[in-house]
């Protein structure tokens, strides 16, 4: 079989080489093609285009960076025509994905979409759109089966792909002491692996450092930029950089700061205490806030439908904000009620294996139909 698949985020890339290489597991000689990164890209087949001339956030920044965007779209449909796929795979990424659904419906190209997009949270009517363009839906959320079904829509729930690359993981024995962190107590900055969520957010939870003197903080980077473009915001400050690291970081850390997104779930997951920040365009905020329908941003507290983290958005994400959640994540009751919410959490998300289950009904569906 031949498999295009579209990740355009690093998350998505991630799930992409976790769902490639479980295809792989049930059709050995599948040939793979695919807009991705560097994880996907260790897997085999082609990488056409990677994630990093693609991931734009925001309402104003998807409308500056329009004309990439469009080149990018262009440049996908053509190389799908081209390559003539038995299935097209789409990972989360909707405002280029459902676009790249629509278009391959019209060329009758089988549809799968693995991680839904998030049409719960807003413009709920896009289910309407997906009924029509999507053949098959894998969700790695709890209660978007619920929400799809009220829609009149069948969708398979996977369990979530995080499980998988957490059961994954091998702690690095040697991590502290090769990144010079032996003995510190640690607090890690997660700040995302976007341009503008990194250049948002990184200068004010490096501005807490110093409220916290006996703590060693460490940033998450991310693989697709150079040391220096972090040393220009930590400066003289006393913070290490790990990159590709982020798993051993958390294996470690005390306590952490984390953009919200993906990484706030395996942040849960890896029973760290934490405060979910998040900083967007003034115009993008206003916007959202006029059309988002949900209580929460962090995918912790979504999936719990309660605070069981702290999220601090645009103004509340602050220096004193940050110091204050931070010195109850360190000790006492609050961080003790957020492990105990984190068990909670490991019992509804459920057992690894979403990669393995999404592959295997994907080859299913493709025997059949």
């Amino acid at each position: 079989m031949k498999y295009y698949l579209v990740a355009g985020e690093a998350s998505g890339d991630l799930h992409g080489a976790n769902l490639m290489k479980a295809l792989k597991e049930q059709d050995a000689n599948g040939d793979f093609r695919y807009f991705g990164g560097d994880k996907m890209k260790a897997e085999g087949g082609t990488l056409i285009k990677h994630y990093a001339d693609m991931a734009f956030m925001g309402f104003t920044e998807v409308i500056l960076n329009l004309p990439t965007i469009m080149r990018n779209m262009k440049a996908c449909k053509e190389d799908i025509l081209a390559y003539t796929p038995d299935v097209l795979i789409l990972i989360d990424f909707p405002g280029f994905n459902l676009k790249i659904a629509t278009f391959a419906k019209e060329h009758n190209i089988r549809v799968c979409y693995y991680i839904s997009p998030k049409v719960w949270a807003w413009n709920q009517k896009r289910v309407l759109k997906i009924k029509k363009v999507v053949d098959k839906m894998f969700c790695i959320l709890p209660f978007e089966v619920s929400f799809y079904k009220e829609w009149g829509m069948e969708v398979d729930y996977v369990g979530n792909p995080l499980l998988d690359e957490k059961a994954a993981f091998v702690p690095d024995d040697n991590f502290l002491t090769k990144n010079g962190l032996a003995g510190a107590e640690i607090i890690a900055l997660l700040p995302g692996s976007r341009k503008q969520e990194i250049e948002r957010l990184l200068p004010v939870m490096l501005s807490v450092i110093e409220n916290f003197p006996d703590q060693q903080f460490v940033v998450a980077a991310a693989p697709s930029f150079l040391p220096a473009y972090y040393q220009q915001f930590i400066g003289a400050k006393n913070v290490k950089l790990v990159f590709g690291q982020t798993y051993d970081l958390l294996h470690h850390a005390s306590a952490a700061v984390v953009a919200s997104g993906t990484a706030t779930l395996e942040t849960a997951l890896f029973k760290v205490p934490q405060v979910v920040v998040y900083k967007g365009g003034a115009i993008s905020i206003a916007i959202a806030r006029m059309v988002v329908k949900i209580r929460f941003i962090s995918l912790v507290n979504l999936i719990m439908d309660r605070e069981v983290v702290t999220e601090l958005i645009q103004n509340d994400c602050n220096t004193m904000n940050i110091t204050d959640c931070l010195v109850n994540l360190l000790s006492g009751p609050k961080r003790q009620n957020m492990l105990e919410s984190y068990k909670d959490l490991a019992t509804i998300m459920g057992e690894p294996g979403a990669s393995g289950r999404t592959a295997k009904l994907i080859s299913e569906y493709l025997k059949k139909s």
